[in-house]
């Protein structure tokens, strides 16, 4: 979800994905159950604004350029789901300073709002399996996430990685650390939405998935394998020596729209939403 100039390394797969809706106390489990332990979760079971106990927000024009100015507003919890809506409507930008070249200040109004919360400083974890049931809409110019940045270091060598991402037609699944030229080095499998069922496989919900452990971060959708990358290839190449996924992460998930990645919002109609059924963080027993 930060700037995804194309610095590392793309492989298009093609994969059979169940469209059907996965078991939902057990998704992403199998036979190996009983080897995990809940240490996390939030159901979204009550009616209202996210637990603040548990999120944080993001507010204003925030990265990537993107269209969306990041409000409270837009999250909220109803029938048992995170809703994150994102809206076209029109108001000054409070942060408006006519001449600026900074593209969050250079714009004099506000065209569309969003929401992006966070866990960080609130909650993180190292290792682990951790499971989201949602739904996206797969409209022209919407760019969902659900993502970890690592909790110590400036981006990208704090380490990143895009559980969920969806943006031009195309699911992706994302891991970077910093590269020999000090930008982010990218290991990120791409997958076109047609190949999964287009919008019939993005009207109903979806179960995502990352395994986190000592040697590898393994990223699936309804228990398949999207993108495995071994940690030893994850160690920042800024002469270092860190490996930004031994450290612990902390959780976001936005709904932006447009920016350098997003693309046309062309004839989206809006109110527009990411739903979240619930995210989970097992670790093993």
């Amino acid at each position: 979800m930060m700037n995804k100039a194309i610095t590392g390394v793309f492989a298009f797969l093609t994969v059979s994905f169940c469209a059907c809706k996965t078991t939902h106390d057990v998704a992403g489990f199998g036979t190996d159950i009983d080897r995990y332990k809940l240490v996390w979760a939030d159901e979204f079971n009550k009616d209202g604004k996210p637990d603040t106990t548990a999120w944080r927000y993001e507010k204003g024009f925030v990265r990537n350029e993107e269209a969306q100015w990041y409000q409270e507003e837009n999250a909220f919890c109803k029938n048992g789901l995170l809703v994150i809506e994102a809206r076209k409507e029109s108001k000054p930008n409070p942060r408006y300073e006519a001449g600026s070249k900074d593209w969050r200040r250079s714009r004099q109004t506000i065209d569309y709002t969003s929401s992006s919360i966070n866990t960080a400083g609130k909650h993180s974890w190292q290792y682990g399996r951790f499971l989201m049931r949602a739904r996206i809409d797969i409209s022209s110019g919407l760019w969902p996430a659900w993502w970890t940045l690592g909790v110590s270091g400036r981006w990208p060598a704090n380490g990143e990685i895009d559980i969920m991402e969806y943006y031009k037609g195309k699911l992706l699944a994302n891991i970077a650390c910093i590269g020999a030229n000090r930008k982010a080095e990218w290991y990120s499998n791409r997958f076109p939405i047609d190949s999964m069922g287009g919008q019939k496989w993005a009207s109903g919900f979806h179960v995502w998935r990352m395994d986190w452990d000592e040697e590898a971060i393994a990223l699936y959708v309804d228990d398949v394998l999207l993108n495995k990358t071994e940690l030893s290839k994850l160690v920042n190449k800024d002469g270092s020596g860190i490996n930004p996924f031994k450290q612990p992460h902390y959780m976001l998930l936005d709904l932006a729209l447009g920016g350098m990645n997003g693309g046309d919002l062309g004839d989206t109609k809006f109110p527009n939403r990411f739903e979240i059924d619930y995210v989970r963080v097992y670790q093993k027993n």
